[in-house]
């Protein structure tokens, strides 16, 4: 004899509809589709895709990354919570709408997250008073300093000047003025030009070398 001809017809009925719901919400969770969910993240200051950002569904334990040009995509199930989140912008969350399509693309547009830390004053001493000690007793002075007031005297410039020997363009006029000189003396006795400077600096030299001595 079949079981269920034993059973009271409202024990039943009642069964056959705890039944049916089950299976009616075990075929509805069933029919659930992948919905690929992909989009590009940008900055909302500039428009520029922003790389590294992290999108992630934290119940599925699920995420991936953008790319270069901010772009992404992750498969997901309608319902589900997927966060944005990259470090300096503020945290979004995005809800997978119910969609008959395998797909749902978005533009995200990320908010800058500005903190602002309160100004903190850092003091070396104790007080004002002790401040003010401390500045009065300061010794600025600096050897470099005075070491550039010495060598930028007018007086050591000029020494240094009179003590600096003839450069290549002093020396190439000395040499062209002797070869004109002598150029236009040659039919004549050599000569002592008492106007001509280097005659008269190689003179003074010829004297400190002692020259005149010995040709006495």
């Amino acid at each position: 004899m079949n079981l269920l001809q034993h059973l009271n017809p409202k024990v039943f009925l009642v069964a056959s509809a705890l039944f049916f719901c089950a299976i009616t919400q075990s075929i509805a969770q069933g029919e659930k589709s992948t919905i690929q969910f992909s989009g590009i993240v940008v900055d909302g200051d500039n428009s520029y895709g922003v790389p590294g950002v992290h999108v992630y569904i934290k119940r599925a334990g699920l995420g991936t990354v953008t790319n270069g040009v901010g772009f992404f995509s992750l498969p997901t199930l309608s319902g589900d919570t997927v966060t944005i989140s990259a470090v300096g912008y503020k945290k979004q969350n995005i809800i997978i709408p119910e969609r008959k399509d395998a797909g749902f693309t978005v533009l995200i547009d990320l908010q800058t997250d500005t903190t602002y830390l309160p100004v903190v004053e850092v003091f070396p001493y104790a007080s004002p008073e002790i401040f003010k000690e401390a500045f009065l007793a300061l010794d600025i002075r600096d050897e470099r300093y005075e070491n550039m007031e010495k060598n930028l005297n007018q007086q050591t410039l000029n020494e240094m000047a009179r003590s600096l020997p003839m450069d290549g363009s002093l020396n190439h006029r000395y040499f062209m003025y002797n070869q004109i000189d002598r150029g236009a003396n040659r039919f004549f006795a050599p000569s002592f030009s008492i106007l001509n400077p280097f005659a008269w600096a190689e003179f003074i030299k010829s004297v400190k070398r002692g020259d005149l001595k010995k040709k006495n």
